[in-house]
């Protein structure tokens, strides 16, 4: 079952209170974009979603060697049009009882046909100004809800595990 807005927004209000006891092993994957909603809003942002999905939209999460026992993870946000790939890597670890996954990105990639076109290195953010994702729920092998830190709540749907979409983070 794909979870709707009423049903997270619920789950939200729970985990505030009790946590989700979700762990590092509960997010590792590649996340598909499925659906997001704006802030305060309860009607999914279809059009956009839309687009985003069009641009095969991932997150990719994997533990980050040593440091993942205690939330350590490296991750890539991306979009796809045919072979052209915008990329954005970088760590994140998992904070707090709800928990929070703070993350900030290192670098940006163009990628053409899996040859790096540009990489950028990016300038670390303020540490009170980090990005992150309040994580909300997550079904083991389905699916992960979180709100970010401008208000919108975000659904994605674990990839399956043949690789063929799969967004590759550079690990150097």
């Amino acid at each position: 079952m794909i979870p709707d807005a009423p049903w997270l927004l619920e789950r939200e209000r729970r985990c505030r209170r009790d946590g989700t006891g979700l762990t590092t092993a509960d997010l590792v994957g590649c996340w598909r974009l499925e659906q997001i909603w704006n802030k305060g809003s309860r009607q999914p942002a279809s059009a956009a979603a839309a687009l985003l999905r069009g641009l095969a939209a991932r997150l990719r999460l994997s533990a980050a060697g040593a440091d993942s026992e205690d939330g350590g993870l490296r991750l890539a946000n991306s979009v796809r049009l045919g072979a052209l790939e915008l990329r954005f890597e970088g760590v994140g670890r998992l904070e707090g009882r709800r928990p929070l996954l703070v993350f900030s990105f290192e670098r940006l990639l163009l990628v053409l046909g899996g040859r790096v076109l540009i990489e950028r290195a990016l300038p670390q953010p303020d540490p009170l100004r980090r990005p992150f994702f309040a994580l909300i729920a997550a079904e083991h092998h389905g699916w992960l809800a979180a709100r970010g830190r401008g208000g919108g709540l975000a659904l994605w749907l674990l990839e399956g595990t043949d690789g063929e979409n799969e967004v590759r983070v550079n690990e150097n």
